[in-house]
């Protein structure tokens, strides 16, 4: 389609909303790990609302409807998804949309990801696309919604303005979302009394009931002998009514149980008296919030009161599911017994740096270029193994009786490779010391390590890692971008940011990798580090490139975070991913960052004597 006139700007000031006396869309969404609500799809939107209309105060479970959602159990009371297998706990909110919107056509925007399948853009950016879209505007801008990526219609894509990569998107047609008619009721009129539907029998929802059941018939009793002088509180959770004027509104941050504390009240509260002009808790029964309200309890970062007792869940740092599922199920119980439960979490990361604009990025100074590329691997016709491991060693006559740490037989006896591997020229008795370290081994020994290894025509002790000749590293073809941006890094304020863009794409292994010929991933490119301007910052930023160059920075391998097989990994030499903070601890301010990684590049054989060469 050939689309006429000028590109679109956003406004910032968000999305319309119609009056209260006409129809809407529902969306029901959840809160990633970014901060950002994602749409459930039309299909699971339809069977939530299906079951708010059965029982108000139930529990959805999704894999009724979609089998890849299996897991996931939706508590409308607490106004939280969870996950069974896991724990993990996450916010989920009622959304309100125009019906002539993209929902209410069925209309869904998508981006191609790393693995060619296709995911939907948040609900807002798809209504802003769609709106641009029916205008014929030729491109889109989402800088005004936080996103630094262009929309061409005519090619269908999305351009990264930033590293200019560019991604394939569509449109396509589903479903159309849920109607709902009448004003928006108010949060603290959420639906209460017996339920007039039929339960579900399902073993994830008697799960749910009966320990909502068993929870309510014993804490009850304890609230009365806590508050004797207390109103008799309702069984619904009324998010506005938890805390007395003056206190602040409870923070409700989304987030997976990983890291969150799980908070209750320990002082006194009226748990069914309201409170005049309080906002609400967002994210608990907190369901019917237009599109014009969206963000703004996450903008604000509301105070827990004082006085509150942390229950034993809040250290959630393991990497098992036991302590998330423990924070998962106590909130669910305390959720169904009526007491109010504040999930925390720690401030975001702040990963990259405000918006640059093309002009103001410079090149490096006293660094040549801004870019660096690695193609395939160009196999040399090196020396046979036995020549290069002998270039390095001298032949030890009369051994010390001590272990090769290698075969860890006696020098004073045969390599225990004798029998494995038989190399002309090499008698599995001989002995060799490394020139440099000193350090003796059985050359049949040394022979195999290097033949097990990347065989470049270098050689590393393995005792105390000295490197002989020249190491290169087995890191797949790429780019490395490294520029100058106008912005500082926490811990140095008086000087800019050197930038750098990693990025390799996914590809075949090759003969030095893991599984050759095997396909390998590569997640969460581009990446991009930083670097504080100044001399120390500007001599890392050379012997990263010279790192780069030799194929060290990065290698395929089995990933820690994920556990993903045959993926593109860091190869030891740390990078700062973190540019405003230092939460994760790959951030700033960190004084000793700079001087550990100049460490980590001599341990790799890049030493600032590689500058001089």
């Amino acid at each position: 389609m050939a689309r006429q006139g000028a590109g679109a700007m956003l406004a910032s000031g968000g999305l319309g909303f119609p009056p209260q006396n006409l129809a809407r869309v529902v969306v029901w969404e959840w809160l990633n790990e970014h901060g950002r609500w994602r749409p459930y799809s039309a299909a699971v939107c339809h069977h939530i609302e299906n079951v708010l209309k059965e029982d108000a105060r139930g529990s959805v479970v999704l894999g009724q409807v979609d089998v890849q959602l299996a897991p996931y159990i939706i508590d409308l009371q607490s106004m939280h998804q969870f996950r069974q297998d896991t724990g993990t706990m996450r916010p989920v909110r009622r959304n309100f949309y125009d019906p002539s919107s993209a929902p209410g056509k069925g209309i869904v925007w998508e981006w191609e990801n790393d693995n060619s399948s296709w995911t939907p853009y948040d609900m807002d950016i798809c209504i802003t696309i769609q709106n641009a879209y029916e205008k014929q505007h030729p491109w889109l801008d989402l800088s005004s919604l936080g996103f630094c990526y262009l929309i061409y219609f005519s090619s269908m894509s999305q351009m990264n303005r930033q590293t200019q990569r560019k991604r394939r998107l569509r449109r396509r047609m589903d479903l159309a979302y849920p109607l709902t008619m009448g004003s928006i009721p108010k949060s603290q009129s959420w639906p209460v009394g017996t339920s007039t539907g039929t339960p579900c029998s399902c073993p994830q929802c008697l799960l749910v009931n009966s320990t909502r059941a068993a929870s309510n018939a014993i804490l009850a009793s304890q609230r009365r002998k806590l508050y004797p002088g207390a109103v008799r509180q309702s069984s619904t959770f009324a998010g506005a009514a938890l805390w007395p004027s003056g206190t602040g509104t409870v923070a409700v941050a989304g987030g997976t149980a990983k890291g969150e504390g799980l908070r209750v009240p320990g002082g006194a509260f009226a748990p069914t008296q309201s409170i005049p002009g309080a906002a609400p808790l967002p994210g608990l029964n907190n369901l019917n919030r237009p599109g014009t309200q969206r963000g703004g309890g996450l903008s604000t970062r509301a105070t827990v009161p004082p006085g509150v007792p942390a229950l034993p869940v809040k250290n959630l740092n393991g990497t098992g599911p036991v302590h998330p599922a423990l924070a998962g199920m106590t909130g669910i119980l305390m959720c169904a017994a009526g007491l109010p439960v504040c999930l925390t979490r720690a401030p975001k990361p702040i990963l990259h740096p405000p918006p640059v604009s093309k002009s103001d990025i410079k090149p490096v100074p006293g660094v040549n270029g801004i870019c660096r590329k690695t193609k395939k691997k160009h196999l040399k016709k090196s020396k046979a193994p036995e020549d290069v491991v002998r270039r390095y060693i001298q032949k030890v006559k009369n051994p010390p009786d001590e272990d090769c740490t290698i075969c860890m037989e006696r020098l004073v006896t045969s390599s225990g490779y004798e029998g494995v591997l038989s190399q002309r020229g090499i008698k599995p008795e001989l002995v060799g010391k490394l020139g440099k370290c000193g350090h003796m081994y059985h050359l049949l020994c040394l022979l195999a390590m290097y033949n097990n290894g990347n065989k470049d025509g270098s050689l590393q002790c393995p005792t105390c890692k000295a490197i002989y000749g020249e190491k290169t590293g087995t890191q797949p073809p790429g780019k490395m971008e490294f520029h100058l941006i106008p912005h500082s890094l926490p811990g140095y304020t008086d000087t800019k940011t050197i930038r750098i863009v990693y990025d390799i794409p996914t590809g075949i292994q090759g003969p030095e990798h893991p599984n050759p010929g095997k396909k390998f991933t590569a997640r969460g490119f581009p990446r991009h580090c930083y670097l504080p301007d100044n001399e120390k910052g500007r001599k890392v930023l050379k012997l990263l490139i010279v790192a780069w160059d030799r194929r060290l920075i990065f290698t395929i391998g089995t990933s820690n975070t994920t556990g993903e097989s045959d993926t593109v990994v860091w190869n030891e030499i740390h990078h700062k991913t973190e540019f405003g903070s230092n939460l994760t601890g790959h951030g700033y301010p960190d004084p000793n960052y700079l001087d550990n990684v100049l460490a980590e590049l001599l341990a790799q054989g890049v030493s600032e004597a590689t500058l001089k060469d």
